[in-house]
């Protein structure tokens, strides 16, 4: 990452706390040194998304004119990747080397494409990019990476204008079980430039 450092998210039964903040924003200020434990955040989409509320955001969807019909925003809302009901809290740390259950980081697409380069290694499979261009922090590249499988989003308005990362960064989220794997492999595969 250029700037700021990978960020952990860990699902804990530790006890956590309510915040105003949603959840792209508790990232982004982890990204900069900042922790958290949190039971609930301020996004009601990244409600939806984490597990907190089975309430689907296909009304605010099609009342904020992001979709067309409310058809479209209702199959907006069902396709989002999501957790299931959850009790447990999300602690949100800058990366130290600790246990995660995702790693986000916020790549330039040159460092998205080697990740990706380095996630297809093994096997040559691709790596699939789901995104809708909505939740993209909390569905695409948290809820996603839970699944096992790398999250690459451009963003969403909402992430981009409530955590103001650069308009030349992608969200990046690794599952821990890829991890080792990611990294072993990027010191094996050529450089873009040699």
């Amino acid at each position: 990452m250029n700037k700021g450092k990978p960020v952990s998210v860990l699902f804990t039964e530790e006890e956590g706390n309510d915040s105003d903040l949603l959840y792209c924003e508790l990232i982004q200020k982890a990204r900069y040194g900042e922790s958290f434990l949190v039971k609930s955040q301020g996004c009601s989409v990244g409600a939806f998304v984490l597990g907190g509320t089975e309430k689907s955001p296909e009304d605010y969807y099609f009342s904020s004119k992001r979709y067309g019909s409310r058809d479209a925003a209702k199959t907006a809302a069902s396709c989002l990747c999501r957790l299931a009901k959850i009790e447990r809290s999300i602690k949100i740390t800058p990366y130290s080397g600790g246990d995660f259950d995702v790693l986000l980081l916020f790549l330039k697409p040159e460092r998205t494409m080697r990740l990706i380069q380095a996630y297809t290694y093994m096997n040559g499979s691709p790596a699939e990019i789901r995104t809708g261009g909505i939740a993209s922090v909390c569905s695409d590249c948290t809820a996603y990476p839970m699944k096992g499988k790398p999250g690459i989003s451009p963003g969403c308005k909402g992430s981009r204008k409530h955590s103001r990362y650069s308009d030349d960064e992608l969200v990046v989220g690794i599952p821990s079980q890829l991890a080792g794997e990611i990294d072993a492999a990027l010191g094996k595969i050529p450089e873009t430039v040699e």
